[in-house]
């Protein structure tokens, strides 16, 4: 029978994840020499900390390097086996790991030889390759394989292309053949097996690949390039197969869009046909292999498309597309490359995520970076003919010894790539390459012929049914007065997602008793560490909601024939759009009504979505190129003919067509009453639907607008004069950007690439749902079965038919608390309660109402997994005063990061003095800290007044307001050394549980002068924070981060803040293995001050299955000791701590109830500045009423240790170690659930005993891990440094630098910021480097410390920096002209706070992003340069990229522009650029640039200071609103004007 199609399956995908550092080495000449392989393996140990280890410390994630075949080798192999020389044309050599056991190695290749002889190829030799196992970690030698190589002749002559495609073929062949055998299946691996190039590599470290492999050090061993890759894995049971080069590239990054690109692969497949393969593509299938990373099927898609017979650089760039929108140089340079991406968006879904590809099929090499440039990849050219590409510069460490060799160094921008054709003696540039692919044939015609834009349709302008007629509808379908009034007229009105608070505590919809969505079972995933978030609001120009509709032939036949044949801007639909689809003949749209008899039998769901799915396949076998499925009442309303949910039919139908082979003949268009809101418009999406038309939320929106009640409004000017087609282009817009920003959580920037991608997990849905609708996803709690989701969807149906007439929709209680709706764990009831239990105000504390609080919250309904669980000891009770101390129990307790701005001082300091009384730990949150918090309170009065916290009551002298965990987060804001060194502990704000992949927002009503000081902006501008991606954009650069905090303060011990869903345990170790303390997991049930709607119930997974995942993970891994487990989320008693503890949590977190109880009352107005009890706000007079004090915190923790030690005397512990991680202790509890009998909660009680055990002890206690000897040590131990620093003397030291040494000066730094603050220092320390440095050169740098580098940089200069002074310059006998010259790498100065930077050459991506006060001159950028500053100056002297200034809201930019294309850059959005009127503001830009090149010598500054007058005009200065009335911006005459106003 037919072949079934192979799913992907996120479980799977989600196990091997990784990121890495990668290179490459060419002779341009194609001239072999051994010296590239000796380079290319020192390049590698110079990236070792690109990658981890595991558990052993020696086994690396994977290491090796592809280079041609080294034929002088492989001769003398077979002369000393007295065979003849072979003839290299017609030769090829696999490389091959054969499984350990002899017998399946000889099964092997007994297979191996018997395809070859079928397919015409002769074996001349099987070679054993000679290793040295000693060097071999004690985990990778646990799988090592039986390593040979296998030498073969063609038969029949064949050479070049057809010989590789004949060593393809019979590698295929062979896999095929061994593929039923699961221990051939993953143990027997072809690492190349080709005429041309050859990979070395395996389970290693990349300082031992040498070392293992004897040929890489055999004179015999010459190449004419090398490719080279070391592996991080977040996954720690790595395998030898997966170590990379791969057989075509070599991939450092992740593909986030992976369960999509497998799926769509696999429905392609059928269609791939190529001349060449005579019929026999069937034997190439399947192409990819679910089973395998990320980057190995990007290598097999990559090969496939290559040997078929299209070129290698084009097949880069459809795999790995440029973001071609908006794109100023493109435009100018390569137009014609628009056509080509146009016309392969339609055909080839791309392969997105941050990624740098080097590539090579032995001819070609070349390197090809992602389209948003998030991996750093440096180039430099020799004068010898060499070309290098690496993810970091100094790999070869002769930056200096070879300057004069050097002629080119430059970077690759987003999207760019470089190739070289070996023995052209050249290199070809981005847009060289791109002219060339794009050029090859009419790609832009054959768009403009085949392909039509469906064109724009204006919305209706009058209703489509009576208000009654749409009440019924709207009840029927499931909307609530909530949905209606919070979410579709709130988008109607305004045009974007409602923002609101707090986060959510209502039940997960398969516990609630009430019916919800189907859309409520799923939960979207985001990006967090393996990749990052992107950027909507501010770096949108990347992304795209254009989607194409019609069938798509077969890619490898290039013409026009293959096109889809209609493109639409957005999946949103009018009717008229819908209309538009459905009426163009040659898409044959055909119309399949999605309803089922609702009759409440069973199987009647099952049988309708059997039928659909038959419909749907005889439909596309007759020619139907688009599938609407629709929900449309055909006359009047059924009460016996429910809707399907339109998710389920999308979902169905999107899966039979792809296993019946027809998925690319049609595509999906949903027409559905069921979708209002983003979440629902994403979940069709990628479950394959190419558009919706969401019918019934339009027609409400024109209700809305046409009722009484809003024409009043109108009229009384209380609402603005709204039209009816306003309110309808407002909901498709707020859908829109919704959308993007659920795109951009995962780091997707390609609505195309998302469509099927199935991004989300389940939460409640029983696995023959899954298994009809949503294969490959994740749902591990079971749930509600077809039946079970049937009568919920009867249930809703059937409300609309009530027997009076409805007069307005039921609210539901799902975002506000409403008495007798849907329950919320934090509501004011309970708020008082608790208030009157702690004695609020420093008043007496309450015991019965502490017993009343206790039994209102063990009483409520199911809400969350733990409710689920009960607690079965093993033990006899014992006395409590057996059991550990209240005391020791509270060191355990912390709470979470709130930043001070969302909440106010009062709340913020009190719950620090609190925490540091009980000796627990309070977060700093995300902006900044007074650094007067630092010194204890030693003026307080007998009542409790402390003159130096006058707003603060109850005080007692000692009482420390400083917050033990100070966060670093996005935005980096108040992030300065001094500000780390007072840290116990350094948080790094991975994601937020109630919104996960975003940044957080304050609004400007809170940024009060005081927050602005903190977090060095302006007063009254709105503050929004990045999503985390500018320096925490992979598993490296977390590590890399990691490393610089250990850097600037040993002693404080640093954690990484996660948010659990599926996945996390393997990013836990990934986190684990980056030498983090302590990992923090929090539920998506986390408070926020603002936050979409839909991100705060749509995203992230509940802390338990989170915990239970990362514990297990860790100890199946070996990694669980070292790390301290911290989870928080809806904690509100200290059962809650126990439930934590028996799944594996050493500390437990509290939020919103700690806030409660300093007086919140649970308004849930934060984002408005109007709390009424000032706990969430920045108005002096709201803060006036706060009610709490220090001690109020103290009696609740109290209280919830004490609950905790009756709990462990209850079950015979006397401690809370004893019982960490015990999840046999708990079982599922037979509480009945209103909706299902299938919740299956095992993933929680999971407990391995044999692991366990060995892993009981306290992992608080251990210090800080070490970064290991450093370069500052060395520096710090120097007698004239030492004594300048303790007597704040002056002192100048020299020293030579490499790329392994980061965070150079950091630690320096942080012992001077300890003793004298951020700028107090009045000595000076002078430091002259000579090299390569390393990662965040000169981060969290102080003042008083003056840095001067000769060389070059990688990533992350000058950091967070606070003072000092920064300069670098090229080596003096440099050839290049270093104004063209890349010099520093990417993000550099991120969240600078002060000091001073010069660059005399290039820098990358994100130059000065969230800079707030420091200065630079540097002589050009890449993109993205200036964002999100809010003060501090620029200055660049030459080109920058696209997208500068964008959210910039304070300090000033001069950019030189001499090519006049400097405004098509400039994001305009906020900032404007204007020439420069006035004196003060050219004496500022002059006395930069004199400075710049007394400090670097630059020729390009002196050019500009000699020729003043003129040059001046050539300057553009860019401001921001907050910065127009200053002296440097308005000219003189007008400034004074200004000023006596």
């Amino acid at each position: 029978g037919k072949d079934k199609v192979h799913i992907a399956d996120l479980n799977k995908i989600l196990e091997e994840r990784d990121a890495c550092g990668v290179g490459f080495i060419a002779n341009l000449a194609n001239e072999r020499n051994h010296k590239i392989v000796e380079d290319a393996l020192t390049a590698l140990g110079c990236m070792e900390h690109r990658g981890a280890c595991s558990a052993d410390n020696d086994s690396g994630d994977g290491a090796g390097i592809m280079t041609q075949i080294p034929w002088d080798l492989v001769n003398a192999f077979l002369k000393d086996e007295g065979l003849p020389a072979c003839n290299e044309s017609s030769t090829g050599v696999g490389m091959i790991f054969l499984p350990q056991e002899e017998e399946k190695a000889a099964e092997a290749r007994a297979i191996t030889e018997s395809v070859l002889a079928d397919e015409g190829l002769k074996l001349l030799a099987w070679r054993k390759v000679p290793v040295v196992d000693e060097v071999v970690g004690e985990y990778a030698k646990a799988t090592q394989p039986i390593i040979e190589q296998i030498i073969v002749e063609s038969t029949s002559g064949c050479t070049e292309d057809e010989l590789e495609r004949a060593l393809m073929m019979a590698r295929k062949v062979i896999e095929k053949k061994t593929s039923g055998d699961p221990v051939l299946a993953e143990n027997f691996y072809f690492c190349s097996f080709s005429g041309r190039t050859i990979v070395y590599k395996g389970m290693l470290r990349s300082v031992v690949v040498g070392a293992f492999y004897k040929d890489l050090k055999d004179p015999l061993y010459t190449t004419a390039f090398a490719i080279y890759h070391r592996r991080f894995s977040t996954n720690t049971t790595p395998k030898w197969p997966l170590a990379q080069p791969m057989r075509i590239l070599g991939h450092n990054g992740e593909i986030n869009t992976l369960q999509g690109n497998l799926n769509w692969m696999a429905s392609r497949e059928a269609l791939m046909t190529a001349p060449v393969w005579e019929g026999r593509e069937p034997e190439l299938r399947p192409i990819c292999n679910t089973l395998m990373s990320d980057s190995a099927n990007l290598d097999r898609t990559a090969e496939m498309y290559y040997r078929s017979g299209t070129p290698l650089d084009q097949t880069l760039m459809l795999l790995v597309p440029e973001a071609y929108e908006n794109h100023p140089t493109l435009d100018a340079r390569y137009p014609e490359a628009k056509g080509f991406y146009q016309y392969y968006a339609g055909l080839q879904e791309g392969w997105d995520g941050p990624a740098l590809v080097v590539f090579s099929d032995g001819r070609t090499v070349g390197a090809r970076l992602d389209r948003n440039g998030l991996r750093p990849a440096r180039f430099w050219q020799t004068s010898d003919g060499y070309l290098y590409v690496a993810s970091e510069v100094g790999v070869l460490g002769d930056v200096m010894t070879n300057a004069e060799n050097v002629v080119a160094k430059g970077r690759l921008g987003p999207g760019m790539m470089v190739t070289t054709e070996l023995g052209s003696g050249t290199f070809n540039r981005n847009s060289a390459v791109a002219k060339k692919v794009s050029s090859a044939k009419p790609f832009g015609e054959w768009v403009k012929a085949a392909q039509s834009s469906l064109p724009p349709a204006e919305p209706l302008i009058e209703m489509q049914m009576s208000s009654a007629e749409c009440l019924k509808l709207q009840k029927a379908t499931g909307y609530s007065g909530e949905d209606v009034g919070m979410i579709i007229e709130s988008m109607a009105l305004e045009g974007k997602e409602p923002t609101f608070c707090m986060g959510d505590d209502t039940p997960l919809a398969v516990l609630s008793g009430r019916p919800h969505l189907l859309y409520d079972y799923f939960k979207q995933r985001f990006a967090q560490v393996t990749n990052p978030a992107i950027d909507p609001l501010r770096e949108g120009l990347v992304m795209s909601l254009v989607m194409h509709i019609g069938a798509k032939g077969n890619v490898l036949n290039v013409d026009e024939s293959i096109l889809p044949k209609m493109c639409i801007k957005s999946p949103v639909l009018f009717e008229k759009d819908l209309e538009a689809i459905v009426s163009k003949p040659e898409l044959k749209a055909t119309t399949l009504p999605i309803r089922f008899p609702g009759d409440g039998e069973k199987g009647t769901l099952k049988a309708a979505l059997e039928d659909l799915c038959a419909a749907a396949a005889e439909a596309v076998n007759d020619g139907a190129e688009v599938l609407v499925l629709s929900d449309r009442p055909d006359g009047e309303l059924s009460v016996d003919s429910p809707a399907i949910p339109a998710l389920l039919a999308t979902g169905a139908v999107h899966h039979h067509l792809i296993q019946s082979g027809l998925r690319f003949q049609a595509s999906i268009v949903v027409e559905s009453a069921q979708a209002f809101s983003t979440q629902h418009i994403a979940c069709l999406v990628g479950y394959g639907a190419s558009a919706v038309c969401p019918y019934l939320a339009l027609e409400t929106c024109r209700q809305y607008q046409q009722s009484a009640r809003t024409q009043k409004l109108i009229s009384s000017g209380k609402l603005p004069a709204i039209t009816i087609d306003d309110v309808q282009l407002n909901l498709r817009s707020a859908l829109n950007a919704g959308l993007k920003k659920i795109l951009s959580k995962m780091g997707i920037s390609l609505l195309s690439t998302y469509c099927g991608a199935q991004i989300f997990e389940i939460y409640g849905l029983g696995q023959d749902v899954v298994d009809t609708s949503f294969k490959g996803s994740v749902s591990r709690i079971g749930g509600l079965s077809l039946d079970e989701l049937a009568a919920e969807t009867e249930n809703f149906w059937k409300s609309g038919f009530p027997e009076e007439e409805i007069k307005k929709l039921d609210n539901f209680g799902f975002f506000q608390v409403r008495p007798g709706l849907e329950y919320h764990g934090n509501n004011g009831q309970m708020s008082k309660i608790l208030h009157q239990a702690i004695g609020l105000g420093g008043k007496a504390t309450d015991a019965e109402a502490a017993k009343l609080y206790k039994e209102t919250v063990r009483s409520a309904p199911v809400s969350v997994l733990r409710d689920m669980l009960e607690i079965v000891s093993d033990r006899e009770a014992i006395p409590l005063e057996e059991v550990e101390s209240v005391e020791k129990i509270m060191e355990r307790f912390c709470t979470g990061g709130m930043s001070l701005g969302a909440i106010s001082r009062e709340t913020h300091e009190t719950i620090a003095i609190a925490m540091n009384r009980i000796g627990g730990k309070s977060n700093s949150g995300e902006g900044g800290e007074d650094p007067q918090r630092y010194i204890p309170v030693a003026d307080a009065d007998d009542d409790g007044n402390s003159p130096t916290f006058p707003h603060l009551t109850h005080l007692e002298n000692g009482d420390v307001a400083s917050s033990a965990i100070k966060q670093v987060a996005s935005g980096r804001f108040g992030v300065t050394p001094y500000f780390l060194m007072n840290a116990e502990q350094i948080e790094i704000k991975v994601a937020q549980g109630a919104k996960p992949g975003e940044g957080g927002q304050l609004p400007g009503k809170k940024v009060s002068p005081y927050i602005a000081t903190l977090r060095s902006s302006k007063p009254g501008v709105p503050l929004i924070s990045p999503p985390p991606h500018h320096d925490i954009y992979s598993i490296e650069d977390l590590s890399q981060l990691i490393y610089d905090l250990h850097m600037v303060n040993p002693k404080a011990k640093v954690s990484v803040k996660l948010v659990a869903e599926a996945g996390i345990g393997t990013v836990a170790s990934g986190v684990a293995k980056a030498n983090a303390d302590i990992i923090q997991v929090s539920g998506h049930d986390g408070g926020t001050g603002a936050s979409p709607v839909s991100s705060i119930k749509h995203a992230g997974g509940p802390w338990e299955m989170g915990l239970a995942e990362s514990h297990q993970t860790l100890l199946a891994n070996g990694l669980r000791d070292r790390v301290v487990l911290r989870t928080d989320g809806g904690y509100k008693t200290g059962h809650d701590v126990m439930m934590s503890a028996l799944m594996g949590a050493d500390e437990y977190g509290f939020g919103t109830v700690a806030m409660i109880a300093t007086g919140c009352v649970m308004a849930r107005i934060c984002h408005t500045n109007n709390c009424p009890v000032g706990v969430a706000s920045q108005r002096e007079e709201l803060r006036a009423r706060f009610p709490g004090a220090p001690g109020d915190l103290v009696n609740y923790f109290h209280d919830v240790a004490q609950e905790i030690r009756m709990e462990l005397a209850s079950m015979g512990y006397a401690s809370l170690q004893e019982v960490i991680g015990r999840a046999d202790l708990l079982k599922q509890a037979d509480t009945p659930l209103a909706k299902t009998k299938g919740l299956d909660l095992s993933f929680l009680t999971n407990y391995l005993p044999e692991v366990c055990q060995t892993v009981c002890r306290d992992h608080r206690d251990q210090p800080p891990h070490s970064n290991g000897p450093v370069l500052d040590d060395k520096i710090l131990e120097m007698e004239e440094v030492a004594a300048a620093i303790e007597g704040e003397d002056s002192c100048e030291i020299s020293l030579p630098i490499v790329n392994i040494d980061r965070a150079a000066v950091t630690r320096v730094s942080g012992a001077v910021a300890g003793k004298y603050g951020d700028n107090g220092f009045a000595g000076s320390i002078k430091i002259n480097f000579e090299g390569s440095a390393g990662q965040s050169f000169c981060a969290m740098l102080c003042g008083g410390l003056d840095v001067n580098l000769v060389g070059e940089a990688n990533d992350y200069v000058g950091k967070s920096m606070a003072g000092g002074s920064i300069a670098i310059s090229p080596p003096p006998d440099s050839p290049f002209d270093a104004s063209e010259a890349v010099l520093v790498g990417n993000t550099c100065l991120y969240g600078a706070t002060g000091g001073r930077m010069f660059v005399n050459g290039l820098a990358g991506e994100r130059f000065a992003v969230r800079n707030s006060l420091a200065q630079a001159v540097v002589e050009g950028t890449g993109d993205h340069c200036c964002e999100y500053m809010t003060g501090g100056c620029i200055v660049v002297l030459g080109k920058v990229g696209r997208n500068v200034g964008a959210g910039m809201t304070g300090g000033l930019g001069y950019f030189l522009d001499l090519d006049d294309n400097f405004l098509s850059k400039v994001n305009s959005e906020i900032v404007r650029a204007q020439r420069i009127k006035s004196d003060t503001g050219a004496a500022q830009l002059q006395g930069l640039i004199e400075e710049h090149v007394a400090k670097t010598g630059s020729a390009k500054g002196q050019m500009i200071l000699d020729n003043w007058d003129e040059m001046r005009e050539k300057f553009w200065q860019v401001v921001p609103p907050s910065e127009m009335g200053t002296p440097e911006v308005v000219d003189e005459p007008t400034a004074k004007a200004n000023v006596s106003a």
